[in-house]
């Protein structure tokens, strides 16, 4: 391990020195000799963010068990942290050995949110690493990227060389084999990226090329060289079960977002929300077993000692065993003062039984999401909930001794009107009515509901990608109307930034031509976006002019139906087709059922085998 205390003068000068020693308890030292393959994890976030990341230390965990790589981790430093590496000619390193990023064989990044791309620029940067794949030269580490926003690469196309498009577990211990295996027959940079363009879920963007309308839409996109893949088709493990859980990870010294053990119960959602990204590129839907998830949380908790398990997944009720997972949890968490806790929860799958249980250790706030306040709305977002069983569940909250309730909204979905405002104050003011409406065993304690309201971006890969984000203006009078409209202290309303909001539409539905709004802003020095202290709208917007970009073209413009879009070279399972249809249902105002209820014919089922419930139905034939 690094000797840090060279580092001393740095690590005095910085808020939270923490962040850049490593150490942490079951960090693992490696050996950078006997590394046949050296990877470093680049978490575009700060260190309590990153820690707190269940899919790197999946991930990390896969690469360290293959015998040959070895995988180190960095984060994203603090301003002045930055400051302190630049002004002392010190590069970014990876926490194990100390070790700058330049001198690793792959520099691998998550792109979890459009807001961090700046960030990845920057740790490129201070860890010496060229910006561009164009720079890059033989014995600079390869840059590879993979998350949820890897499902539009385009906007960092020549920024990485290596996308990783769908769920890495096996692909990535793939794609490691097949850079081993290159660097030790001194094979050229080029002739590597080609080879890892044919390897199945994997975009080399510098081996495409895009052309463009004289409208600004794309005219065509295509390989540039005979054998790279046409269409990169997303990887999708078949059976969580056999998947790599790390049950022994980095015990962090300081206070992370998420200081406990993270149990992903399955992968994909059956319900289809229009809005939704995470629901169509995860699917198809597939569980873990209780038994291996029972085993995972004991070997998790015994070696970390947390007093916490959280169960994360899309839509958690929708898990088919929650039931038996849940009881046996409780057969040991209770003796060990264990907690357990859940996400946001679909309101018609909640009931009694399952609050009284999970209820045993702590009673905390409950989180749902109705994401809209009339019925037409929710009908329109397919959210297929109605008024009624809202106030069930939230009744039933109540009755089971919950005082405190937070609702997830959005404002400027598509067809939205100022009805749909008001009735989201109107719908929370009736879950404070139903709390006194008879006595509560909350006491005098009084209720609280918490309205928190994010502004609609749309998402590629949903059927409202092509659908146009409210202006600025549209959207700040929205907020301002809601606030209007509530006339109570027992709701507390919360709203996120309109303009951030725009910023991250403009990236999630853009192409190529930001790659040069982003590298002058990484020349302007922006970084840490996604902070409120440091986004700065206005840069944003002076950026954008100054590189020819018209935020405008990528965030409030309705994309054609037939429009090429900048990803759909990328097949998800999920089709196009699908999505026109959900659109176009969607504008209609009808829903569309759950997966379980009733196959909708997405697609998804298609992806090697996968135990979607369709092909389930169908008997592998969907």
């Amino acid at each position: 391990m690094k000797d840090y205390s060279e580092y001393a003068e740095l690590l005095a000068n910085v808020e939270k020195p923490g962040r850049y020693v490593g150490g942490e308890y079951a960090s693992e030292i490696p050996d950078p000799a006997k590394a046949g393959l050296r990877v470093c994890f680049c978490f575009p976030d700060t260190y309590e963010i990153g820690m707190s990341n269940l899919g790197v230390k999946i991930l990390a965990d896969c690469f360290n068990k293959t015998g040959f790589a070895v995988c180190e981790r960095s984060y994203m430093p603090w301003p002045d942290m930055c400051e302190q590496l630049e002004k002392h000619g010190v590069p970014l390193y990876a926490l194990e050995s100390g070790d700058p990023l330049r001198d690793f064989d792959v520099a691998a990044f998550t792109l979890q949110y459009e807001l961090s791309y700046t960030n990845v620029l920057q740790m490129l940067s201070l860890g010496g690493i060229p910006l561009t794949t164009a720079e890059r030269a033989e014995g600079d580490p390869v840059v590879i990227a993979g998350g949820p926003c890897a499902y539009n690469p385009e906007p960092l196309a020549d920024f990485i060389d290596i996308f990783s498009i769908g769920e890495g577990e096996e692909s990535l211990v793939e794609l490691a084999e097949y850079l081993y295996e290159c660097k030790k027959k001194g094979v050229s940079r080029a002739e590597t990226l080609y080879g890892a363009s044919k390897l199945p879920g994997f975009y080399v963007p510098s081996l495409y090329k895009a052309e463009y309308n004289a409208d600004g839409t794309l005219a065509s996109f295509a390989p540039l060289r005979e054998g790279v893949p046409a269409t990169v088709v997303k990887r999708v493990i078949t059976d969580l079960d056999k998947v790599s859980f790390p049950r022994e990870c980095a015990v962090p010294f300081l206070e992370t977002v998420h200081d406990r053990v993270m149990l992903e119960v399955f992968r994909g959602c059956l319900r289809g929300c229009r809005f939704c990204q995470a629901g169509m590129i995860y699917r198809p839907y597939r569980e873990k077993s209780p038994e291996t998830l029972n085993a995972d949380a004991k070997a998790a908790i015994a070696h970390s000692g947390y007093s916490e398990i959280a169960l994360t997944s899309l839509s958690i009720s929708d898990y088919s065993r929650l039931p038996r997972l849940i009881d046996d949890l409780l057969e040991w968490t209770d003796g060990k003062m264990v907690n357990l806790s859940l996400p946001s929860m679909r309101i018609d799958s909640f009931y009694e039984e399952l609050l009284k249980k999970v209820s045993s250790v702590r009673k905390s706030g409950l989180t749902f999401a109705p994401e809209a306040g009339t019925q037409r709305l929710r009908d329109v977002i397919n959210k297929n909930i109605t008024e009624e069983e809202i106030l069930l569940a939230c009744e039933r909250s109540f009755d089971g001794g919950r005082t405190s309730l937070k609702l997830y909204f959005m404002n400027g979905l598509p067809t939205e009107t100022d009805d749909d405002i008001k009735g989201i104050a109107m719908l929370a003011q009736k879950i404070v009515d139903l709390y006194y409406s008879k006595k509560r065993q909350g006491g005098g304690r009084g209720v609280n509901v918490t309205v928190s309201v994010s502004c609609f971006v749309p998402k590629p890969f949903t059927p409202f990608q092509w659908v146009k984000q409210d202006t600025i203006e549209e959207l700040e009078r929205k907020q301002q109307l809601l606030k209007e409209y509530i006339r109570t202290n027992k709701i507390s309303y919360k709203y996120h930034d309109a303009r951030v909001s725009r910023v991250e539409a403009v990236f999630a539905r853009g192409d190529r031509k930001l790659c040069k709004a982003l590298a002058l802003a990484h020349e302007r020095g922006m970084k840490l976006d996604g902070w409120d202290e440091f986004f700065d709208y206005d840069e944003w917007m002076r950026v954008f002019a100054e590189s020819g970009v018209d935020p405008a073209f990528y965030a409030n413009r309705e994309f054609g139906r037939d429009e090429l879009l900048p990803w759909d070279f990328i097949d998800i399972g999920v089709t196009k087709r699908f999505m026109k249809d959900e659109y176009a249902r969607a504008m209609n105002g009808e829903t569309t059922p759950d997966c379980r209820t009733e196959c909708s014919g997405c697609g998804a089922a298609k992806l090697g085998g996968a135990h979607c419930v369709c092909r389930e139905r169908s008997g592998g034939n969907a």
